[in-house]
């Protein structure tokens, strides 16, 4: 197979259903050979299946290379070894998508220390795990002389970077991924590797009861060819970027950034600010809705 990622190995994490499933499959038409990562949990983190098993043998029948990958990225060393495998196999690494997660909604009043740990742990802490082993990987083979064209792409969410009410440890990951990635991309830049992220919207095992069926472009497929045009040589000059992607509508996220202002030249007395602070709230962009707008603004 040839394609716009022809000859490019890719991990995808949580790849054995839904978004994760239409990554690995998009990257094999267009001629990568994946690593299928997944445990083959339930939605909230729970039990097994062969489902990534099943991917990889979709990829075959199509002609493609694929292997099966069962760490937990989450783990250190389980994400170590998540790199390693496509190194040893297949002789080299060039992109790592960063998609497994779990959810365990419950409003901040209800929620567990449990269920706040499990989201946090596999979202923001399984993301930074192989995205570390992979940097490094990158950075020795950089200062060894190697001209490098490398990728990484996140996986964060409207819920983390616009909000949404009953996701706050989803959303507090998703925030913490997109940070992280801003972060990343500054510190990378000089080995060769990209950082972006994209917050999909689609309808899956984990948006099943918050999207309703039927909506117009909820297909889990939709969000791939995005994320493997971000893998490609053309996106070199794209990083530190995140992406709203749902159907055929892709836009920008525009992070936090100074507002209105106000410079005293000193230490402010609390009592003086009633004067000050209200006005400069006015004057700002209200937050944006759980749909990413700007109540407000038509663009």
């Amino acid at each position: 197979m040839s394609g716009i990622v022809e000859g490019r190995v890719v991990i995808v994490t949580g790849a054995a259903r839904g978004i994760g499933r239409g990554h690995a499959l998009e990257f094999a038409r267009q001629g990568a050979k994946v690593v299928v990562n997944d445990l083959g949990a339930e939605v909230d983190g729970t039990g097994s299946s062969g489902a990534a098993a099943e991917v990889v043998a979709e990829i075959e029948a199509m002609g493609g290379q694929a292997i099966v990958n069962g760490e937990d990225v989450s783990d250190f060393d389980g994400a170590e070894r998540l790199i390693r495998s496509a190194v040893e196999h297949f002789g080299d690494l060039h992109v790592l998508v960063n998609n497994a997660g779990i959810l365990r909604d419950r409003m901040l009043v209800n929620m567990t220390a449990d269920e706040w740990d499990a989201v946090i742990r596999v979202h923001l802490r399984g993301t930074f795990a192989p995205l570390r082993h992979a940097a490094a990987y990158w950075r020795a083979r950089a200062k060894s002389g190697e001209r490098l064209d490398a990728r990484i792409i996140n996986t964060t969410s409207s819920s983390g970077i616009y909000g949404n009410p009953g996701q706050g440890n989803y959303g507090a990951a998703k925030a913490g991924i997109a940070g992280l990635t801003v972060i990343a991309a500054r510190e990378l830049e000089r080995y060769g590797v990209t950082v972006n992220a994209v917050a999909p919207a689609a309808l899956t095992r984990m948006t099943e009861n918050l999207i309703p069926a039927g909506t117009t472009g909820a297909d889990p497929d939709d969000i791939a060819p995005l994320v493997v045009w971000l893998a490609s040589a053309e996106a070199r000059g794209v990083t530190g970027r995140v992406f709203n992607v749902r159907g055929g509508a892709i836009s920008v996220a525009e992070g936090w950034h100074a507002g209105p202002g106000v410079d005293k030249g000193g230490r402010w007395d609390p009592a003086e600010l009633g004067a000050v602070i209200p006005a400069l709230v006015d004057k700002a962009a209200p937050n944006a809705l759980t749909n990413g707008r700007v109540p407000g603004r038509e663009d």
